[in-house]
């Protein structure tokens, strides 16, 4: 699934997790361990089964299996010369990683496809995105549109932060999905805009940001 929204050069390997399946992600490596410490069961096997992913797409990249501990402000740890992202939702793992020196950042991110709770929208939105997500409920109803806006900018400060440690909240960035397609443009604090793709399938929400080197930008449909 989530292999769909990366352009050439860019690893996704994903995985859907049925109920009472969601252990086989394998062993983590003691710094892993020690960095997660003591957790329930649903958060080890979240924790383990997306690096398990990861490391999967980074043996298709060619690169070795290696711990992959997360920092202070919960930054993925990612070999030398390796840009990633990973995410997770009931039932689903996804992790995305590529070259640094053929992308500048990468963020994804899934979430559960139905609506937010009622108040979520007002929280991580600005007016204008509202009106526009009016106008789009009417245009497409069959699409979850609050919930792919929460996911949207999720994806987007997955690809944002690790890179300038900047943090911004939800309603400092402005996304733009275009109404017909599969594409969004999101307005950054003091940066160019970055553009990204979702998709829905199997009850599940995907968006990914692709941040290319300035000479390489091309538009989020190419």
């Amino acid at each position: 699934m989530i292999e769909a929204l990366l352009p050439a050069g860019v690893v996704g390997v994903d995985a859907f997790v049925e109920p009472g399946d969601e252990s086989r992600g394998g062993a983590l490596f003691p710094e892993e361990q020690a960095a997660l410490g003591p957790v329930a069961e649903g958060r080890l096997r979240e924790f383990t089964d997306v690096r398990r992913c990861a490391r999967r797409a980074l043996g298709i990249l060619g690169v070795g299996p290696v711990p992959l501990v997360p920092d202070g402000d919960g930054v993925p740890g990612w070999p030398p010369g390796v840009v990633g992202s990973m995410t997770h939702c009931r039932g689903f793992r996804a992790a995305v990683v590529a070259r640094a020196g053929a992308v500048r950042a990468v963020g994804v991110d899934a979430e559960p496809w139905r609506p937010l709770r009622d108040g979520v929208l007002e929280t991580v939105s600005v007016s204008a995105e509202r009106r526009r997500h009016d106008e789009l409920v009417r245009e497409r109803p069959e699409v979850c549109w609050d919930r792919l806006l929460f996911c949207a900018k999720e994806a987007v400060y997955k690809a944002w932060f690790p890179r300038h440690r900047v943090a911004w909240g939800f309603r400092d960035v402005v996304v733009t999905f275009a109404p017909d397609g599969d594409t969004f443009a999101a307005a950054v604090p003091g940066a160019p805009v970055l553009t990204g793709r979702w998709l829905a399938g199997r009850g599940v929400l995907a968006a990914a940001v692709v941040a290319q080197p300035a000479h390489r930008r091309v538009s989020a449909g190419a």
